[in-house]
């Protein structure tokens, strides 16, 4: 990494100075030694606790539907939408993607970043199987490009439901949403 300009550095400390103490936040550079990120650090550790907290819903949200005799694995493809001159997606474009992320401090593919989260089985009766996609969700509320997605996978029969497991009423209880109820 090459060093800080000086007079780049002493812009940044300065505008740091104003909002606050220094202490306080994370200053990202770049090769050309300007800053292009300035977090607040109380963010940064909220943020990892949330993502923490997800992580050990979601977990519980597969025991649960295990324990409901289902077979539940992660999902790892993802639906890629072709986008219009204004940025919003063609939803008659979608395709199935493999989701793959790349993580650069760790200098590798992330392979499971799908969505849904997952693909719950479960056997009927002869050769009948009941496939559905959950999607874990702590407040429960998918954005705009989520449904689209969900829509795709419903209309091109890839999965006969779609549930949103999200944290229920009680202290420690999950409820599920069917997709199709909620968004229609």
């Amino acid at each position: 990494m090459k060093k800080v300009k000086k007079e780049n550095k002493e812009k940044i400390m300065e505008m740091i100075r104003k909002a606050g103490d220094p202490n306080n936040y994370k200053i990202s550079w770049d090769v050309k030694g300007v800053p292009y990120k300035i977090q607040k650090k109380d963010d940064i550790e909220k943020g990892g606790k949330s993502r923490a907290s997800g992580s050990q819903f979601e977990l519980k949200v597969r025991k649960d539907l295990e324990s409901q005799g289902r077979i539940i694995d992660k999902w790892t493809n993802n639906i890629e939408f072709e986008k219009d001159a204004d940025n919003q997606i063609i939803p008659q474009t979608g395709k199935m993607i493999i989701s793959r992320k790349y993580n650069p401090f760790k200098k590798m593919l992330i392979i499971g970043t799908g969505f849904p989260d997952f693909i719950s089985i479960k056997h009927v009766r002869d050769e009948l199987y009941s496939v559905i996609g959950v999607e874990v969700k702590m407040n429960g509320i998918l954005s705009k490009t989520e449904k689209e997605k969900c829509r795709w996978y419903l209309k091109n029969k890839i999965f006969s439901r779609i549930l949103i497991a999200k944290k229920g009423e009680k202290r420690r209880g999950i409820e599920y949403v069917d997709f199709n109820e909620r968004y229609g």
